[in-house]
């Protein structure tokens, strides 16, 4: 995994734990932290985050190393 992979990893969760607290507790941390959701910081950040996922969306089709693997043969 790439080191832009890895920050945009980072950014989703943020983004997807900022998403949990507003549907559990109605409460906008990133809004709270930099100002509102109008403010410009707030607005990069979500745009941030998006990106992020668009990025993440390349993990969804890339085969992981155990499957592409070859099967170990069974011991008898």
């Amino acid at each position: 995994m790439s080191a832009i992979q890895r920050i945009a990893l980072v950014l989703t969760i943020i983004g997807a734990i900022n998403w949990g607290l507003i549907g559990f507790f109605q409460f906008d941390l990133v809004a709270a932290i930099f100002g509102g959701q109008e403010s410009a910081l707030s607005r990069i950040i979500y745009g941030l985050v998006g990106i992020a996922g668009l990025i993440n969306l390349g993990l969804l089709f890339k085969p992981s190393e155990e499957v592409a693997r070859e099967p170990r043969p069974e011991a008898r």
